[in-house]
């Protein structure tokens, strides 16, 4: 299977964190492991066109998804 070209943050942050009463809370606990996690973070950075953008590129997906230990079929499951 193929990963999208780019998918929301919002959308990535529902996926990773189903049990969020809601989308804001889920958003705060994605920023959060991000932030709490250098290496992820410094990735991020290097993968980074527009730090501000409401989405994530194929690539920076892949190192979430890593980081997360989820594989490409289990994160279309979600």
């Amino acid at each position: 299977m193929i990963l999208p070209r780019t998918i929301l943050k919002q959308d990535l942050a529902k996926k990773l964190y189903p049990q969020s009463s809601n989308t804001t809370s889920a958003m705060q606990l994605l920023r959060k492991e991000i932030k709490q996690s250098q290496e992820l973070n410094s990735k991020l950075d290097l993968l980074a066109r527009n730090r501000r953008a409401h989405y994530y590129t194929h690539k920076q997906l892949e190192v979430i998804l890593e980081h997360f230990c989820i594989s490409q079929k289990e994160f279309e499951g979600l």
